[in-house]
């Protein structure tokens, strides 16, 4: 009888290492990360937090010559977090680009510079929108146009 539960036993504890080893990879898959979120709620593991910057969207944006500082931008904008799980705070990426769309200065800014200080959390949460203020050099009359990304 032993000969019929051992094997069993051993498979499933193979299938469990692997999908532990690989849990990093499935939690980036909105129908695995479900499945993984509760098994490591049982087991004790961690699952890595979300990633999809496609989900941040930019709800309002505005860009004017900075009131206080001559030669400078301040650049304000407001974004959301539509992934369905929280999500690290991103890597906001600003570019002003000129008539024909080519770049004329990028940058990125990182959570504390474009909040201001170090979130209160870690996380934004699904449908939860911040807003920040950049101020950055003005490269001139050449820029017409800018965009937010997310990384």
């Amino acid at each position: 009888m032993l000969a019929w539960v051992v094997p069993p036993l051993l498979v499933a504890a193979l299938v469990l290492q692997v999908v532990l080893a690989d849990r990093a990879r499935l939690a980036g898959d909105p129908e695995w990360r479900p499945r993984i979120i509760a098994l490591c709620n049982t087991i004790g593991c961690s699952v890595p937090p979300w990633h999809q910057p496609r989900a941040f969207h930019v709800t309002a944006r505005d860009l004017r010559p900075h009131p206080s500082a001559a030669g400078a931008l301040l650049v304000t904008a407001t974004f959301r977090n539509d992934a369905a799980y929280p999500q690290a705070w991103p890597l906001l990426q600003l570019s002003l680009a000129n008539l024909d769309g080519d770049a004329l200065g990028l940058r990125r800014f990182a959570p504390r510079e474009y909040l201001g200080s170090e979130p209160g959390s870690q996380w934004i949460g699904p449908g939860q929108s911040a807003s920040v203020t950049l101020e950055v050099l003005d490269p001139g009359k050449r820029a017409v146009s800018f965009e937010f990304d997310f990384r």
